[in-house]
């Protein structure tokens, strides 16, 4: 019998994009964004509809571990483990704890490394291109999820696809990760239609991902054996040794291990993915009015096209003339900014931080949406 796909979810972002209701204290993978499960949850059942998937590895900040584990008993979701890191050090080191972790028990261990902060609406594509993800790591590769370009995206890293891999559908070598391009770079690749965002999903077995992070990266881990090595276990949790794993150098599996790595293919897949980095990717993915509008909570609107509005503390957001903006209220912020300039958000709050602001870290964004809207 093959082995199963051991789901890593990742849950150490902190979301500053997406601030005021994103905080550091409550980031947005533990929020209620696109659904009424929070996005925690959404890529906890995803995983769990997958029937070659085992029981989820979580991998959190240590702030958070009692959000954590409190969702995931919300919904039923077992985790095999709760890792707590007590400093994001990015997704290598994260890949490599778990890698190690899994490794020790079996092996043979496949393993799935997968943001929690993603939205993906066609769970059935997801599924499909996770069997095709099993296969090519059962035959050695590193592989991740390819999705095609809808625009011409600066935010992201671009893959370029080569020859075809053998004995597998729908999969290819990778012939270049690319880093995040200008903006004629991105209109050439959208209209040629020969690259693919890079997803930041990963499928591999832990022992090839092991055996390239020795070769290219063997600070990263001995790092992470050392912060496994000391780790502690309390009831579900298990954390990592501090000054072990604070020693590790932050890297992601991108630069670390994938774009130097000679086994690596991606899997083009489109499962109505986004990584809501940014308010205009959550408008892009919430329903719309026949204005293009998206209101979410207590709103009264004349003459507003293209915007998203989204009242979080029950206060009236009335607005007049509005076009392609975006409106966010929550108890002790409000945030208003063109729809297509949110990404300075992160500017914006590092200026709070450095001013002592607490709107910048503290967590006043729990409380229920308010449903309802008028225009």
């Amino acid at each position: 019998m093959a082995p199963r796909i051991h789901p890593v979810i990742l849950s150490g972002g902190s979301g500053e994009r997406l601030w005021p209701l994103s905080r550091a204290q409550r980031p947005k993978q533990l929020l209620s964004l696109a659904t009424e499960r929070t996005m925690l949850q959404e890529t906890a059942a995803r995983v769990a509809a997958v029937p070659l998937c085992a029981a989820p590895m979580v991998i959190a900040n240590d702030t958070h571990r009692f959000l954590v584990a409190e969702q995931l008993q919300q919904m039923g979701a077992a985790a095999r483990r709760i890792v707590l890191e007590p400093a994001g050090r990015n997704t290598a080191p994260a890949a490599a704890v778990a890698a190690l972790f899994l490794s020790a028990e079996d092996p043979e261990a496949l393993m799935a490394l997968i943001p929690s902060d993603h939205v993906v609406q066609d769970k059935a594509a997801f599924a499909a291109a996770m069997e095709k993800a099993h296969a090519a790591a059962l035959a050695g590769a590193l592989t991740t999820f390819g999705i095609s370009p809808s625009r011409p995206e600066t935010g992201y890293g671009y893959i370029r696809p080569g020859k075809t891999l053998p004995a597998i559908d729908g999969a290819y070598r990778v012939a270049a990760f690319v880093e995040k391009p200008d903006l004629a770079a991105a209109e050439a690749y959208l209209a040629a239609g020969d690259h693919y965002w890079n997803s930041g999903i990963f499928v591999f077995s832990a022992r090839r991902y092991l055996e390239e992070l020795e070769r290219q990266r063997p600070d990263i881990l001995a790092a992470c054996h050392k912060a496994l090595d000391g780790a502690s276990q309390d009831r579900d949790f298990l954390h990592l040794d501090p000054a072990a794993f604070a020693a590790c150098p932050s890297e992601s599996i991108d630069y670390a291990v994938m774009e130097r790595s000679e086994h690596t293919v991606v899997i083009p897949c489109d499962m109505g993915w986004s990584d809501v980095g940014a308010w205009n990717a959550l408008w892009e993915i919430t329903e719309k009015d026949a204005a293009g509008n998206a209101f979410l909570g207590n709103c009264m609107t004349q003459d507003v096209e293209g915007s998203y509005l989204r009242s979080e503390d029950g206060r009236l957001i009335a607005a007049i003339g509005l076009e392609d903006m975006v409106v966010i209220s929550t108890e002790d912020a409000v945030f208003v900014a063109p729809r297509d300039n949110t990404m300075a958000v992160r500017g914006l709050v590092k200026r709070l931080k450095d001013a002592g602001r607490q709107e910048a870290t503290r967590d006043l964004s729990a409380s229920p949406r308010r449903k309802g809207a008028f225009s």
